[in-house]
């Protein structure tokens, strides 16, 4: 068994750490060992954050070498592609929430920003998933629970883990008050890439695979 490679990465204010600290409690809780990063970044201002999580049967290091990512969850889009160096090309994907936060501070931002970026990385060979993760959220009533839909995205990718422990961790971590709602957020991440995986094998159902 090998060890899986993940990078989170997002903005400030985004929930890159509760999905990272998920992902390294439910892997804990599957049996496996893991190694997790601190958040790099400025998250306070609104800047790039990151994490990696890893784990396996006996894993070492908490980091992800470029070019070794089964998978990295962006859930911005320009930090999707600051981070896709490291997926692995060969069995790598890359789950970005097609979401853009243009920066205030910086001038001329919009016009600068790369709004293709999707388009861009798929050219370059990557397989990218790209989710509507924020407007699934928004739709649902809050915004802010975008990060759990890729994680539930994610969780497809990664079965590893089975979804009763995704559950059993959620349970367990998210308060009592937001339980449902992010409940109900996970599973329609896990339904999105039901339907993409449907989209890219032709309307077939296949099982969750670490790649498609």
């Amino acid at each position: 068994m090998d060890t899986t490679n993940l990078i989170f990465a997002g903005v400030g204010g985004q929930g890159v750490l509760l999905i990272a600290e998920l992902t390294a409690q439910a892997a804990a809780r599957a049996g496996y060992d893991v190694k997790q990063t601190e958040v790099h970044g400025v998250s306070q201002r609104g800047g790039s954050v990151e994490s990696h999580v890893r784990f396996g049967p006996e894993v070492y290091s908490p980091l992800v070498i470029a070019g070794q990512a089964d998978v990295v969850i962006g859930l911005e889009k320009l930090e999707a592609l600051r981070y896709a160096n490291f997926v692995n090309q060969q069995t790598g994907a890359l789950l970005v929430n097609d979401y853009e936060i243009i920066p205030g501070s910086v001038a001329g931002a919009a016009e600068k920003y790369p709004h293709h970026s999707i388009e861009f990385m798929r050219q370059k060979g990557l397989d990218v998933v790209a989710l509507s993760a924020s407007q699934f959220a928004k739709d649902m009533g809050d915004g802010r629970m975008a990060n759990v839909i890729m994680l539930g995205a994610m969780s497809m990718l990664v079965p590893q883990i089975e979804k009763e422990v995704w559950l059993a961790t959620l349970n367990e971590r998210i308060p009592a008050k937001h339980r449902s709602s992010n409940l109900m957020a996970f599973e329609t991440g896990r339904s999105l890439m039901r339907d993409e995986n449907k989209r890219a094998n032709g309307g077939v159902p296949v099982p969750p695979l670490l790649t498609r």
